[in-house]
This record gives C-alpha cells, sequence and structure tokens, in this order.
C-alpha cells in the first residue's frame, strides 16, 4: 500500500515515475536526473519548478511542496469493460480493482484552514494484475491554466503573497493575466464552474490529455473525468470543514464517482494544451465507478510516501504530446526527493479526528 514495491512489470514511463518511491537508492539516483534534466525549451528544471512553489505558497519541512493538506483513502474502482474499445489495458476489462487515493487542497501550507473556494485534488493508485499501476493526478476545474511548465513557474511568482498584504499583489497578477491570453481564457473557463461544498459533490478533471492504445496499436486521444454520484452531504465547520465533511459521508456509505473518458478528435481537439477545453458535445464513455470506503490519516502504510504521477501508466494506455505532463511528473519527483529526507512533525490531519 505505501508505494515501495516497483514491480519490473510496469513501463518505462511508469519505472520513471515511480523510481522516487521504490526506496533510498532509487530516490537518490531518480531525484538528481529528475532535479537536473531541464524540462521544455527553456531548460526549466524541476528544482526550479519546486524551488518556485515553495517560494510562492511556503512550505512546511516533511510534506509536500504542493497540496500539502491531505488525507488518505481506499476504496475500489468498478470497471464496466466499455473501455475495452479504445485500449488493451487490463484495468478496462470487467471487474473490480482495488485503489488508494488521497483528498488534498492546493498549496504548501498542510496546516492551513479549509475555504469553501479551496482548490480540490484528488489522487489515485489503481492496482492491477502482474503489477501494474494506474495512477491519476485530479483537480477540481474543468481546464489548467498554464499551457506550459515555464508558464506555471511564472505565475506562480506573479501569484505570491505580498508579505505586507499576505494576498497577491492585484496590479501584478493583473499585468501576468493580460501578457498570457491562454491563462486568462483558461480562468475565465474556471470562474464558469464554482466549487461545490465538499469533496464528495466535486467533479475532478485529469486535465491532461493522454492516448488509449488498443490491441492493434490503434491510439486515441482522451481526457478523464470523474463524476459524483453523491448529491446529499453531511455538512461540517471548523479549520477542517472539508475534510470532515468528507470524513463523515464515507463513514455514512461509499461515495462514489463516475469515470468518464471523453473522446477527442484528433487533429480538431488539442493534446498539448490543457488551457483548452474540448467541446462539450465530444463522445463520452463510462468506464465504470470509483467507490471510496474508507478514510485514514496517512502513513508509509498507505498513500503518504506515493507520488501520484500521472505517467505512471498501465499497457494500453499512454502520454500525449502535452509538454505540462512530463513537467507534472518531474515535480512530483523532486517534491519527493525534498520531502523524504526531511521530518514531518505531525500529519495535518487525523482521521479519529475527523468527527
Amino acid at each position: 500500500m505505501g508505494g515501495e514495491n516497483i514491480s519490473p512489470r510496469l513501463n518505462r514511463r511508469a519505472l520513471l515515475g515511480a523510481a522516487l518511491v521504490a526506496g533510498a537508492g532509487a530516490v537518490s539516483v531518480g531525484g538528481f536526473l529528475f532535479a537536473e534534466n531541464g524540462i521544455g525549451p527553456a531548460r526549466l528544471t524541476a528544482r526550479r519548478v519546486v524551488d518556485g512553489l515553495q517560494a510562492a505558497n511556503g512550505f512546511v519541512p516533511g510534506y509536500r511542496r504542493n497540496h500539502a493538506k491531505g488525507i488518505a483513502v481506499a476504496g475500489r474502482f468498478d470497471s464496466t469493460g466499455a473501455g475495452a474499445e479504445l485500449s488493451a489495458a487490463s484495468v478496462f476489462r470487467p471487474g473490480t480493482y482495488p485503489l488508494s487515493g488521497r483528498f488534498s487542497l492546493a498549496g504548501g501550507k498542510p496546516f492551513a484552514t479549509d475555504t469553501a473556494a479551496a482548490r480540490r485534488g484528488f489522487g489515485l493508485r489503481i492496482a492491477l494484475a502482474a503489477g501494474e499501476e494506474w495512477r491519476l493526478a485530479l483537480l477540481n476545474i474543468p481546464v489548467f491554466t498554464d499551457a506550459s511548465a515555464q508558464d506555471f513557474h511564472d505565475r506562480t511568482a506573479a501569484y505570491a503573497p505580498d508579505p505586507s498584504t499576505g494576498k497577491p499583489d492585484p496590479a501584478r497578477v493583473r499585468d501576468y493575466v493580460a501578457a498570457h491570453p491562454k491563462t486568462a481564457a483558461a480562468l475565465e473557463v474556471i470562474e464558469q464552474h464554482p466549487a461545490t461544498a465538499s469533496f464528495a459533490t466535486s467533479t475532478f478533471h485529469g486535465l491532461n490529455a493522454f492516448e488509449c492504445v488498443d490491441a492493434n496499436g490503434r491510439r486515441t486521444p482522451v481526457r478523464w473525468r470523474l463524476e459524483p454520484e453523491t448529491v446529499d452531504v453531511t455538512a461540517a465547520s471548523g479549520d477542517n470543514q472539508l475534510f470532515t465533511s468528507l470524513a463523515r459521508d464515507i463513514r455514512r456509505g461509499p461515495v462514489r464517482w463516475k469515470l468518464i473518458a471523453v473522446v477527442g478528435i484528433r487533429g480538431t481537439d488539442p493534446t498539448d494544451d490543457p488551457t483548452v477545453a474540448w467541446p462539450a458535445d465530444r463522445r463520452r464513455i463510462d468506464l465504470g465507478t470509483i467507490v471510496v470506503t474508507e478514510i485514514a490519516t496517512e502513513t508509509a502504510a498507505n498513500v503518504r510516501d506515493v507520488n501520484f504521477d500521472p505517467l505512471v501508466l498501465p499497457n494500453g494506455l499512454a502520454p500525449s504530446d502535452d509538454p505540462v505532463l512530463q513537467a507534472r511528473s518531474a515535480a512530483y519527483a523532486e517534491s519527493y526527493r525534498r520531502r523524504a529526507g526531511e521530518t514531518a512533525v505531525r500529519q495535518p490531519l487525523r482521521a479519529e479526528e475527523l468527527a
């Protein structure tokens, strides 16, 4: 459950993404490679990306550099088998597959107070036969704010809080958005989808495009989407209101999302730009149901040491040409490299206290 055992059956992308959760030896080697290799045409490194996150968002040693506040969950994926028409991946055969996961809030401060408008993440790790895994990193926004790693790095700096106010400088933000029309367009789309009152009612998006590969090698572009089945949630208040509500909902009964593959049209729908939404009329395939049945404090026995690297893929799934995918993978690895050598004071959320 803790991600320490990496099977040789994982493909090369999976091995690269998983290297930093395989043990101390892999951490030192993989961390160096990811930290020093440049990302994108400007040779922006993962080290610089994570440095930027720390400078802008703050961090506490021993915790993730982004989405620091989180809680572990577990459950299953009930596959309908409908995905088999697109991909030879074993996860799309009819059946039930165990999963572990993590709900989180954006930002580098693990003890931050929940807010209703907080950006939320949902990381998933689905265990498959023969040692394969499928990991997903999803957010509750329909598009990403940045078209490249450099844009992400620069926007992070532009939105950094002013020390005198504790809030981003409005003029600096305005100037940045004006100079980045893709970010401006993405923010308009995001504003049309305000956050819901809970994790359980949030729609989560994979943001980046992927390729489904069938047994004949035919490739189909897709984006992942999780649509909630829960409509009645338990209200909560206090500093951890979103997580307390989630804990109460899970203890009341399983919380479910439909996993949807949105099928793109090659040459029409961009696969290399996560700031652009695909048309709403694109074909949708119901792949199955994500069922969350347990909630727990993060530990080494569940997901504390797991990178929810979206490039950990089973055979039958492949990355698209989206450059942000490679950047996310490298930055996650660099973040892990740093926190693996630090000691966390304590977990920010204890499941038994969320009542």
